[in-house]
């Protein structure tokens, strides 16, 4: 199963000792000609489609920005229409710029 949190950076507050995960910012997803839409089913997670659709379960987080979801679960809404981003190569460049180490 896939790390969520592979790609969250950590920070050490001093005084504690303790390694605090730092929230990610996600960029916004312009709309295409080219995307897909699918219905979504009892069962379905967005790992899996980015798996299906990207070759890569990490950019499960692409799909839940592009629909406007918290991206609090790998679980989407049953019975909902979600728009799954074609071209990912300039939104992965926002999300490593607006991420870099802070």
């Amino acid at each position: 199963m896939i790390n969520r949190y592979q790609n969250i950076q950590t920070t050490n507050y001093s005084g504690t000792g303790s390694l605090y995960y730092v929230n990610n910012i996600y960029p916004d997803v312009p709309i295409s000609e080219q995307d897909d839409y699918l219905i979504t089913t009892l069962g379905d997670r967005f790992d899996i489609f980015a798996n299906n659709f990207y070759g890569d379960p990490s950019l499960w987080w692409v799909i839940p920005a592009a629909n406007g979801l918290s991206g609090d679960s790998l679980y989407p809404p049953t019975g909902i229409q979600l728009r799954i981003p074609f071209d990912l190569r300039f939104l992965l460049e926002d999300y490593k710029s607006v991420n870099a180490v802070r």
